[in-house]
């Protein structure tokens, strides 16, 4: 695998380091992708029509069931080197800060601390009704209801047509403003405001590298492009890096 010997210098040196991770990373560990994951009963539907607060209130028990679909899936799959090189990493450089799109937990799983989940994590729930209750996600057969207010509780996840969690997103702007070098992992590059992050990064003079299987719009402006697995990649690099 090819990686550059500059870069081994500049993470070595690294004080400050920021990582944001999309579905590519997950998908290593064989879940599908938002929109893949439409197959039998489920099929019939978009996500787009499923994912959203007024589908919600036309049928919350069609939405919780999907969304129970959905986390059933991911008890299925494991976290990959990917997400273990991330975790190693971080006990490597002073301040680490990893960001992800993902809402599928594995990152916390493989052990990683204090992520900033910018879209929220399925195995939350919380009061539909904004009371600001969230709870752990138990299965259950009905929806269940808000123990403060009695309103429906929802996956503590961001919706088609919500902003995302403020704290996460400021928190998340101040890591790429703060970091030397910039990871961007299995992320199309386009989803906003995350896709920001790296440019946020590079205008504040970090080291904006990329790792994704496909060429991005942010495959031409960052300093390294790494093309491949992150779970093939991440553990080169870490390897290199720090033996």
């Amino acid at each position: 695998m090819d990686i550059s010997p500059e870069l081994i210098r500049i993470l070595r040196e690294a004080r400050r380091v920021a990582a944001l991770t999309g579905a590519g990373i997950s998908a290593e560990s064989g879940l599908r992708t938002f929109r893949d994951a439409q197959t039998g009963h489920w099929a019939q539907y978009r996500p787009e029509e499923l994912a959203t607060p007024g589908a919600f209130r036309r049928n919350p028990k069609l939405v919780w069931d999907w969304y129970a679909m959905r986390r059933g899936r991911v008890a299925e799959v494991e976290p990959n080197p990917g997400h273990y090189a991330l975790v190693e990493m971080a006990q490597h450089v002073p301040h680490f800060t990893l960001v992800t799109q993902n809402v599928d937990g594995l990152h916390v799983q493989a052990g990683s601390r204090d992520v900033i989940e910018l879209h929220g994590n399925i195995q939350r729930v919380k009061c539909f009704d904004g009371c600001g209750v969230v709870e752990t996600w138990e299965e259950t057969d009905d929806v269940p209801r808000c123990s403060s207010c009695g309103a429906y509780l929802r996956p503590d996840v961001v919706w088609f047509g919500e902003s995302l969690p403020f704290g996460a997103l400021e928190s998340a702007v101040e890591a790429a403003r703060a970091c030397d070098v910039f990871f961007s992992i299995g992320t199309s590059g386009v989803v906003q405001p995350a896709a920001s992050l790296a440019y946020e990064a590079k205008n504040r003079g970090a080291v904006v590298v990329e790792i994704n299987l496909e060429p991005t719009p942010l495959s031409g402006k960052a300093e390294f492009a790494l093309h491949g697995k992150s779970g093939d990649v991440l553990p080169a690099l870490i390897k290199r890096a720090w033996g």
